[in-house]
């Protein structure tokens, strides 16, 4: 009898380790790995000259051609903002008369693409690419002589861009979602 006991633990004792054995070489682990995006651009303006703009004479048309290119992995929404000098000048109208001192936006320029106010580009940007200029060319307003003579006038382009995902509300238009985003960034 004492015999058949030991045999009888011995085989309960190997299936209980045996079961052990089986439910701990089961283990099954799941590892979550996220990657954050990233929401990188660039603002480039390759006609841009600084150089041959130094002896500006009115009228004078200057290339200036900004656009932002995505270098990021996210899709974005991009924004230019241009900040164009104003000053108190006497200017002359295309038929060669006098106007009044006025305040005057010393550079005009023809937009290439049907934006909003702040520029917002009215479709998102996929990453690796870029959008189109803004503008062209710049027109220095046509002022009468001697009222900023040597005055050095700045002109600044900024660039932006806010993740598109997540960001604009669910807005129906891309420019919706943009105006959306700008909201909360601003």
């Amino acid at each position: 009898k004492l015999v058949k006991g030991i045999a009888l633990a011995a085989v309960i004792t190997a299936l209980a380790a045996g079961g052990t054995a089986a439910y701990l070489t089961d283990f099954e682990t799941a590892t979550n790995s996220f990657t954050v995006g990233k929401v990188d651009i660039d603002l480039d303006e390759p006609n841009w000259k600084p150089e041959d703009n130094t002896d500006l004479v009115p009228t004078q048309v200057i290339r200036k051609d900004p656009y932002v290119a995505n270098k990021g992995v996210n899709e974005a929404f991009v924004y230019l903002e241009v900040s164009v000098p104003v000053r108190n000048v006497i200017t002359v109208a295309k038929d060669g008369t006098r106007n009044a001192l006025a305040k005057t936006e010393l550079f005009s320029f023809t937009k290439n693409k049907n934006m909003v106010y702040t520029y917002a580009y009215n479709h998102i940007l996929k990453p690796g690419t870029k959008t189109t200029t803004l503008f062209d060319t710049v027109t220095f307003a046509n002022i009468i002589e001697g009222q900023l003579d040597t005055q050095q006038i700045d002109m600044p382009v900024r660039a932006y861009a806010i993740q598109a995902t997540n960001t604009g509300d669910d807005k129906t238009t891309v420019l919706e979602q943009a105006t959306a985003a700008y909201q909360k960034y601003v």
